[in-house]
Formats: C-alpha cells, structure tokens, sequence
C-alpha cells in the first residue's frame, strides 16, 4: 500500500496544475476567445506541449514528474517546486539590468500579454488563469531558462538536477519567448539574429543532455519549427523520414544489395534445400564413404549403391517421407533441410500481404529478436555509428548490426522517456524512436548483454554496473502504441533471418523441439536401439562375436 499511494498522488499532482477550478473566468476567458477574430490564425496553431500518457505515466512517475524546477503551467502551483521561485527572480532581476535604461521587465510582460492565445494555443490542456497571471509566469519562467542554458555547463549535482527537469515533456515553455526576450536584450527586433544566438545556445544544451553524439551534425537551424527545449532535442536524434539517408546508410545499403546479388549467382540447384554448406558437408561425406574399401564405411556405400535403396532416393521427398520409419522422422528432417525454403516462402508472403498492411500497427511477436549473447554466439557482429537512430542497419554480408552509439548517465533514462512520450503524443506517423527502445530492450536481457555492447562501444555506461544498464532499456518496454517504421522492421528480419539460418541455432532447435521435448523421437530411438542390440544378439548366436570382433578371452 505505502508504495500504490506515492504514485497516485504523483498522478494527482500531474493531472491538475491547481486545486480550484473558477466557473467564472473559464467563462470569461472562452468569450474574450471567441469575441478576438483578428487572432484566429493565432488560436488554431497546433498544441505542442502534452500531458504525459497514463500508461507511460503509471510504468515510473519519477520520470516524468519535475523534482526541482517548474516550468510552464502544469506544476506551477506545486509547493515543493514553489520553493524555488527566489532562484527565477533573481534570474529576472539580472534580466532587468540588461535592459537599458528607459526599459523594464513590465514591458516584457506587456509584450507577452497581447500572445496570450498563442501561448495557450501552445498547451494540450486548458490554462485556468487570467491573463496577467500567465503573462508573468511566462516571462518569469523564460528569464530563468534563458540564463541557464547561457551558463557554463557544469558537472555539480544542482546543475544536473535541473537538466532533469528541463526535459520533461510536462515542464516545457514556447520556444519563442525565449526569441522574443533575446530581441529585448538586443535593443533591437532582429529575429534573425535572435535565431541564430538561441539556436547556438541550444546547439551547447543539447550536446549535454543527448545521449547520442548525432546532435553535432543537427540539420536544420530553423527555430520556427521547434516549439519548445524537447522538440528541438527529438528531431537532433530522430531527423524525419523523408530526409535523404546519410552516407553511412546508403554505403550499407549499397553493401547489402551487392552480397545478395553475388549470393543468387552462386546459389544453384535447391536440392535439399538452399544451404550450400549442407551441399558441401554431403559432398564431402559421399567422397569419404566412395574411397572406403572396409570397414562401416565400406558397408554403408554397399547399401547406398544397392538396386532397392537407388529407387527409394530417386522418389519424390512427398513419397520418401511417408515410407514406414520415416514418417516419424519427417518433420525434424524437414526442420533442418527444407525450413530455409519455408521461410523463404513465409516471407515472400508477408512482405505481399505487408504492402497492403502498411499503416496497421505489428503484431507482438514480430518485434521478437533474440538477444546480444545469443547472436554474437550465432556470428553476428556489432559495431557502433556516431549517427542517429536512423543509422541503424544490418549488413548481412559482414554479419554486422550497426547501432549509434548511445551514453548512458543518471539522467539519460528521463530523457529516453520524456522523448518516447512526446514522440506517441505529437507525432501522427511512425514512433520511430519508440521502435528504437523496442529495439535495444529486446536485444539486451542480461548484464552480460550489456557488457558485451559496452566492449563494443555501443553502450558508453556511466551508470554503476551493466546491470544497471540492462535494467534501463528492460524497463523501457512500455509503448503507447506499436506502429511500423520500415527501416527499422527491415532491420529486424533480417537479422532473425540470418540468426534463424545459422545451422548451430538449428541444430539447438532441432534437439530442443524433437530431442530434449519429443517423446516420439526417443520412442523410435529407443525402438531403433532395442532392435539393434536384438539384431547384434541373433548375430552372436550364429556367429562367435569373439572370433569376429577379435576379442581375445582372458
């Protein structure tokens, strides 16, 4: 009970900025909204900043809950966070001696007060204060956000504490306040200038909080398209789908399609399935059992070359497999030497099924891939990237998985969250950096997962074991919906196809699923053997086994 109540209190606290709703200035406010027809363009400007989803919210409130500092409306009231108030006026009254003379931090606040529907526009959730009361909350709150992201970045445990918080998908403020208020500092309407000097700022912030080192090359200095801190850090990691690949993509893709076409000129006839090492392990098996001239060997190839056992193998396998003693046997030899072909024609008919199924979300199983320790056992090598997420790819003539190169602190699981929640709210399309932690929490079960991508350079852990860093991507398995992003997809069955066709992974699915697991298989086992030692014993009946096996009595 003590630990249900914490987290529905948190779940209070975030769902409600205040404890009092007043009837009468909703009603004020939804007039003076519909009496403004000259800011309608204003009004209908899309929301930019969200309520955290329950069903992210309910998997770690901490997460997603400021601790320190409040930004923005959503926990503005909160006690805890009020505390800190002094240290955002203070911030304001150093912005006030930067003004010049004849001005004030008033008119700021002025300023601020004629965007008031555009700063509500900004918010999923509807704002139960006046206008004055926001207008100062804004410009307190960007005062105080501007000032530190100018500060030297530090490493001190307050410094960290806020960056925390300044990641929060509840805890963001409209971008351009802080390009409003730099235009005050300047003396001067300059938006281009204060574009440039914001987006520096931010450039600095962002390289602190990313985990991933794809922010030095960001695309694209617009700030007009970044509504707010979070937003500009998501497309730093995520760029959109319709950019053109980077170097690294098209150098892989180019890679793989060249070791596919040099792999169909070298596949010939599909006897016993497509495996050229079965083709070369038989061939090199018949060579042995053809140069015996004694011995089981010797015998065997006198079967094999027997007039009855030459017309069995020249049947059809629908025929051969339904022979008596070998239907038993028929779906484990069809398992090692035919499910290449039936997974060939399984995919053949998902990927035609898949391009009338593009927009439904996967099923669960689909996301399956097995994990780090168990594809570095099968072959598969790992080598990081300095791109983003959508360098992710998979080179199957290397047996390379390609994953960025991720840092992992105290505060990079806030931040994996808060962009996780505010890519299922904002984005319409393909929750591409969802599929990515989907990704990671299916590939890394254990700490020796972890290890083995730390040994790698894949994971860069601060944390204080690899287990901690196991924990982190296993308890990121929550999504708000599963949606499909190709690349990503295609990544995945490709490396199950690879993994699958490995004849070890086989090997240990075959004595797992008819061995270890098949009572029918240890039946004709059992029976095979009780018949050979029945055989051997009518053999020493006639025979003497002694004189013929040469054992010499003692």
């Amino acid at each position: 009970m003590s630990e249900i109540e914490p987290t529905m209190n948190m779940n209070l606290i975030s769902s409600s900025s205040s404890c009092f709703f007043d009837e009468q200035r909703w009603v004020i406010q939804i007039r003076k909204t519909l009496d403004e027809q000259v800011l309608e363009e204003e009004i209908d400007i899309p929301a930019c900043i969200f309520n955290v989803p329950k069903k992210l919210l309910a998997t770690d409130p901490y997460s997603y809950i400021p601790q320190h500092v409040a930004l923005g409306p959503y926990h503005y009231w909160r006690p805890e966070l009020y505390e800190t108030q002094r240290h955002k006026l203070a911030a304001a009254k150093r912005t006030q001696k930067q003004l010049p003379q004849d001005f004030k931090f008033q008119y700021f606040v002025d300023e601020l007060a004629k965007l008031e529907p555009r700063i509500r526009g900004c918010y999923h959730k509807y704002l139960d204060y006046n206008g004055e009361t926001l207008a100062w909350m804004m410009a307190i709150d960007a005062a105080f956000l501007l000032e530190f992201i100018q500060t030297p970045v530090g490493r001190k445990s307050a410094h960290e504490a806020i960056l925390r918080d300044l990641v929060m998908l509840e805890n963001q403020i409209p971008m351009f306040l802080l390009t409003k208020l730099l235009e005050f500092l300047q003396f001067s309407p300059a938006p281009e200038s204060a574009d440039k000097k914001l987006f520096s700022m931010l450039m600095g912030l962002c390289k602190e909080i990313s985990p991933f080192k794809t922010v030095e090359k960001f695309p694209n200095s617009n700030l007009g398209q970044c509504p707010h801190l979070l937003d500009f850090l998501y497309h730093a990691i995520v760029p959109k789908l319709h950019e053109p690949p980077s170097e690294f993509c098209i150098k892989v893709d180019d890679q793989q399609s060249k070791a596919k076409e040099s792999k169909e000129e070298e596949e010939g006839s599909q006897s016993f399935g497509n495996s050229n090492q079965v083709k070369q392990l038989l061939v090199e098996l018949w060579k042995m059992i053809q140069k015996s001239s004694r011995g089981p060997l010797h015998g065997i190839k006198r079967i094999l070359l027997s007039g009855p056992v030459q017309v069995i193998l020249k049947l059809p396998w629908t025929i051969i497999s339904n022979l008596p003693g070998l239907r038993l046997l028929k779906p484990a030899l069809e398992y090692l030497f035919f499910s290449q072909n039936t997974q060939q024609t399984n995919q053949e008919t998902q990927s035609s099924i898949s391009d009338a199924n593009v927009n439904k979300p996967p099923l669960v199983e689909e996301i399956a891939i097995p994990s780090v320790t168990e594809l570095s056992s099968a072959g598969v090598r790992f080598s990081p990237t300095n791109g983003s997420v959508m360098s992710i790819a998979f080179n199957a003539a290397s047996a390379t998985l390609y994953l960025p190169a991720v840092r992992l602190e105290a505060n990079t699981e806030v931040t994996l969250r808060n962009l996780v929640a505010y890519e299922a709210c904002n984005e319409s399309g393909p929750l591409i950096f969802s599929r990515y932690t989907e990704l990671m929490n299916g590939i890394i079960d254990t700490a020796e997962d972890a290890r083995l991508l730390r040994g790698r350079g894949i994971i860069l852990n601060h944390l204080k074991s690899d287990g901690e860093a196991a924990d982190l991507w296993n308890g990121m398995c929550k999504s708000v919906r599963l949606t499909r992003v190709p690349f990503l997809d295609k990544v995945i069955e490709d490396v199950n196809k690879y993994h699958n066709g490995r004849w070890k992974v086989k090997l240990r699915g075959f004595l797992r699923l008819y061995v270890f697991e098949s009572w029918k298989f240890l039946t004709l086992l059992g029976a095979v053997l009780l018949l050979l030692f029945m055989s051997l014993q009518e053999l020493c009946s006639v025979y003497s086994c002694a004189r013929m096996f040469h054992i010499k009595s003692i």
